[in-house]
C-alpha cells in the first residue's frame, strides 16, 4: 500500500486519505526506483517541481504555503482547496467613509473623539427621556436687577434734582386762658361799690387755643344777635368786666403776635401794669407775657 511523505497509508495513489498530502508515486510521476546497494544509506531521487518557481499560494485557514496549485488540501490544518475558490481572496472595494454629525464633535476630522456626556446604551435599546416634574424644571430667568446690560459696569446713580428750600415755619403760638387771683384783688382794691359784688370763681379749668390765621377775637357772646369772639369768656364762669368786643390778637409779618385793645370799658393791661394799652394801637408781645382783661381773666401767650 502506498505512503505519503508523511508516513500515512493511503488507498490512493495520488492523493492521501489521511492528510491529503499529495503521494511520492504520484509527485514523481514514476514508479520509485529500488535502493541501491553500497555503501550509505538508503537514497532518494529529489525530482525537480516545475511549480515550484510560480509563487505559492497561502492557505486561507493557516496560512501555510500551497505546496502545488494541484494539491487540494492544506498540509498543516487539512483545508480542502477544491471546495473553495483558488488563489487569494481579492479585498473588497473601499466603501467610502460617511461623516456622521456628532453635536458633541466640532471637527469631523479629530482623531480622539471628546468622551461621551452620557453613558453607552445598546443601540437597541432606545432611551425615552422622562419629562422634568415641576420640582426639577429649571426657574424662569431673573428680571434683571437695573437697566444696564454690562454687569462690569460700575452703576452710577444720576444726581437728583435738588429740592427749593422749605421756608422755616414759625414755631406756633398758644394763647393759655385762667382767672388770676393776682389780677383780681387788684382790680377789687381800685374798683368801686360793684367791685364788692363780684367773687373769684373757686375752680375755673385751664383752656388753651391755639393762635392760628391772623386775628384772634376776644370777648363775650352777644345773646341778641349770637356773635361769638374767638376767645368766648361768657362760658361759665362768665367773666363780667369783659366787654363784647374787647380786644384782639394780630400776627405780625414776622410770625409774632401783638394785642389790640377795642376800646374796651376796663381797658387791657399787660404784665401786672397799672395803666392800660392805648386802644387801637399793637402792642407787640414776647413768649410769656401777660394780658388781663375783665375782672379776673388773664391770658397767656406762649410760643410753640
Amino acid at each position: 500500500m502506498p505512503t505519503c511523505e508523511k508516513g500515512h497509508q493511503s488507498q490512493a495513489e495520488d492523493w492521501c486519505d489521511v492528510c491529503g498530502h499529495r503521494m511520492q508515486a504520484a509527485a514523481t510521476g514514476a514508479a520509485v526506483p529500488p535502493p541501491l546497494h553500497g555503501t550509505g544509506g538508503p537514497q532518494t531521487w529529489n525530482v525537480p517541481d516545475h511549480d515550484a518557481t510560480v509563487q505559492a499560494e497561502l492557505c486561507p485557514q493557516c496560512r501555510t504555503p500551497r505546496e502545488t496549485p494541484q494539491t487540494p488540501y492544506c498540509e498543516e490544518c487539512g483545508h480542502n482547496y477544491l471546495g473553495h475558490p483558488t488563489g487569494p481572496t481579492p479585498p473588497g472595494p473601499l466603501q467610502p467613509h460617511v461623516f456622521q454629525s456628532d453635536p458633541f464633535q466640532s471637527d469631523p476630522f479629530q482623531s480622539d473623539p471628546p468622551p461621551s456626556p452620557h453613558p453607552q446604551v445598546p443601540q437597541d435599546w432606545v432611551y425615552q427621556p422622562s419629562r422634568p416634574s415641576q420640582k426639577n424644571r429649571p426657574s424662569e430667568p431673573l428680571a434683571p436687577q437695573h437697566p444696564y446690560s454690562d454687569e462690569d459696569d460700575w452703576v452710577i446713580t444720576p444726581p437728583s434734582t435738588p429740592q427749593p428750600v422749605q421756608p422755616v415755619q414759625p414755631a406756633g403760638w398758644v394763647a393759655v386762658i385762667a382767672p388770676d387771683r393776682e389780677y383780681f384783688l387788684r382790680m377789687m382794691n381800685k374798683g368801686g361799690p360793684e367791685a364788692a359784688s363780684l367773687n373769684l370763681p373757686a375752680y375755673s379749668p385751664e383752656q388753651r387755643l391755639a393762635l392760628t390765621g391772623h386775628q384772634i377775637t376776644v370777648g363775650r357772646r352777644r345773646h341778641s344777635t349770637g356773635e361769638s369772639p374767638d376767645i368766648d369768656l361768657s362760658v361759665p364762669p362768665e367773666d363780667p368786666g369783659v366787654s363784647h368786643q374787647h380786644a384782639m390778637f394780630v400776627q405780625q409779618p414776622d410770625g409774632t403776635w401783638a394785642v389790640v385793645d377795642q376800646d374796651s370799658t376796663n381797658g387791657t393791661t399787660i404784665n401786672g401794669s397799672e395803666d392800660p394799652i392805648q386802644p387801637y394801637v399793637p402792642v407787640p408781645l414776647q413768649d410769656g407775657d401777660r394780658v388781663h382783661v375783665g375782672a379776673w381773666t388773664t391770658i397767656t401767650v406762649r410760643r410753640g
